[in-house]
């Protein structure tokens, strides 16, 4: 078990073709993780949450979007899937998206959970020899 505020969050900054800024906030835990998405102000947006249990993925609109529904999902359900746990997805735009931002910012979060993978593996690592000592 994890004590004090070991999981800080990680912020990214996001640039599409099209020069459009978002910022990604990336919050890991042991069995899930949040993630929000905004575009100029700090705002929460619409809110999907993606459950990955035995090759299968729940997921439920909180709050839905007005813009790019299908895009909130996505991204929930392909980061649960790949962590195997729980995805908080939250998306606050000013316009709907162009496809150029969607890659953009499908890109950012798929490198950002990767990163952070390989970096809770070291720490895991880490954890397991400090027990052995």
């Amino acid at each position: 078990m994890q004590s004090g505020w070991s999981n800080l969050s990680v912020t990214n900054c996001v640039r599409s073709i099209s020069g459009r800024t978002f910022y990604v906030k990336y919050l890991p835990f042991q069995n899930g993780s949040f993630i929000a998405l905004h575009e100029d102000a700090d705002m929460l947006g619409s809110i999907s949450i993606s459950i990955s249990s035995s090759n299968k993925i729940n997921t439920a609109k909180v709050i839905p979007s007005k813009f790019d529904s299908m895009f909130v999902d996505t991204i929930s359900q392909k980061v649960s899937s790949m962590i195997n746990g729980i995805c908080l997805f939250s998306f606050h735009s000013t316009k709907q998206l162009q496809l150029e931002d969607m890659k953009a910012i499908m890109d950012a979060i798929m490198n950002l959970i990767i990163d952070e993978g390989s970096s809770n593996d070291h720490k895991k690592v880490d954890r397991e020899q400090t027990k052995t000592l």
